[in-house]
């Protein structure tokens, strides 16, 4: 029996959050829950300004998770993407 070639390893993502144009704009704690929820497939779509406060849009195929200027995650956010 003839072994099967490998195929190679595509990867989906196309840039590493730390390249993206936002990561630059994020607080350092909204930078340490990024990272953790892109465990989970988030990726960083933008940051938006909100009273004067930054605040991390998230999102994932099974939703949008918003991180708060200090870091705090709401997985259930109040907010509509277009």
């Amino acid at each position: 029996m003839q072994a099967q070639p490998r195929q190679p390893i595509i990867e989906r993502r196309q840039e590493l959050p730390e390249q993206s144009i936002w990561w630059d704009k994020l607080s350092l704690a909204q930078k340490f829950s990024a990272s953790s929820l892109g465990k989970f497939g988030y990726e960083l779509s933008f940051v938006r300004m909100e009273n004067g406060h930054s605040l991390a849009v998230l999102t994932c195929h099974s939703g949008v998770a918003v991180i708060s200027e200090d870091g705090e995650i709401d997985t259930s956010p109040a907010i509509h993407i277009r």
